[in-house]
């Protein structure tokens, strides 16, 4: 028998290989015979990294680069087991958990160090790139990424504004794409991104995010501004429009810097990660898929990475079961899109500091996947 592990992380307790791990020494405490495939999963969020360079044998890269406030931070990238694609995550370099609470302030930060990210990448040979947006402290449109590209951005004066933040877009009054890295011309840059908003408006960056990334109302209106003169100028200088593409405002705007210079497009996460791990590869000639995230509830049916073992499950028609550190009341409907059960690995009463320390949680893991296969097992019939 075949079973296939196709788990997202466990945030803030377990990586996605560390859960599917677990879950793999449960199984076999059931029935020591059964053969597991492993496929640990992301969504193009956090843990896409770890994620795609467990499942394809890659191996990680530090590399220092400017934080979103300008200072030094190592940040790691992956290259996949093919050692021609790289994936990042912006977050690892422009992330807000990069800043102390007190020092959120989206008008003062800048993607530039995942522009570096980006260089480090191609240096090290990778021509194919997948890019994580999300988690960001940052409301600069990309134009920092696209500085450490090579892209100069210009003031009234034509002199180069040496690092572009949110609170600076109104200061660019031209864009000069002359130095832009050429090896960007021999790149193919899938960016996974998982939400809609467009770079303006209501539901754009500013207004939006801003706030959560530590902007006052004042400073929102300001972001506004900013990132609607910078579109202006993309259109002007690079006859790129991209304000109104849905995913252009994800990541402060990260989203419409990478369509406007890396000439790629936005994808959900979940089918970018699905398409690089292979798994309805992985999963041909299995019983059963067992996914799983830490926290399921109505929201893994938008995109998250338990849907994405679902689909696959549907086309291979195998089963699905998902397995979450909690489960929550309103995750019920999920049976309805098609997962055969729902199980949270919570056996008793606990506190959430004690529910995520991971030697709890691989324990109740694997304790909850060794009874998934006894019952699975027990609804065999014999002999087949």
């Amino acid at each position: 028998m075949k079973i296939v592990i196709a788990p997202d992380s466990f945030k803030g307790c377990l990586s996605a290989a560390e859960v599917a791990e677990a879950i793999q020494v449960g199984i076999r405490a059931a029935d020591p015979d059964i053969t597991c495939e492993k496929v640990p999963l992301a969504d193009g969020g956090e843990g896409t990294v770890d994620a795609l360079v467990h499942a394809t044998d890659g191996r990680f890269v530090s590399a220092v680069v400017e934080g979103p406030l300008g200072e030094p931070v190592e940040a790691r990238f992956g290259i996949l087991g093919d050692e021609e694609t790289a994936v990042i995550e912006m977050a690892a370099a422009s992330g807000l958990p990069l800043i102390p609470q007190e020092q959120r302030d989206p008008t003062r930060t800048t993607t530039y160090g995942t522009g570096q990210l980006i260089t480090a990448a191609l240096d090290a040979g990778c021509r194919r790139l997948v890019v994580g947006i999300g988690g960001s402290a940052t409301t600069d449109g990309g134009a920092g990424m696209a500085q450490a590209l090579g892209v100069r951005m210009l003031d009234s004066q034509g002199r180069e504004i040496p690092r572009v933040t949110g609170g600076r877009l109104g200061e660019v009054t031209a864009i000069d794409i002359g130095e832009l890295d050429r090896r960007m011309d021999e790149c193919t840059i899938l960016v996974a991104c998982d939400v809609d908003n467009p770079l303006l408006g209501p539901r754009g960056a500013a207004a939006v995010y801003g706030p959560q990334k530590g902007a006052t109302p004042a400073q929102v209106e300001k972001l506004e501004a900013g990132l609607a003169h910078f579109a202006e100028l993309l259109e002007r200088d690079m006859g790129k429009s991209v304000a109104e593409v849905p995913g252009a405002g994800a990541a402060g705007g990260l989203g419409a810097g990478l369509l406007a210079f890396c000439d790629t497009q936005l994808q959900p996460g979940i089918d970018i990660i699905l398409d690089v791990v292979k798994l309805a590869e992985k999963a041909a000639g299995a019983e059963l898929i067992i996914t799983g995230e830490g926290k399921i509830d109505s929201q893994t049916a938008f995109g998250k990475a338990p849907m994405g073992a679902l689909r696959v499950g549907q086309q291979l028609g195998i089963p699905v079961i998902a397995i979450g550190g909690s489960v929550a009341p309103d995750a019920s409907q999920l049976n309805e899109y098609g997962f055969a059960g729902l199980f949270s690995i919570l056996r008793q009463p606990m506190s959430l500091s004690e529910a995520i320390c991971p030697q709890t949680a691989r324990q109740m893991l694997k304790t909850t996947a060794e009874q998934i296969m006894r019952l699975w097992l027990a609804a065999i019939p014999q002999g087949s």
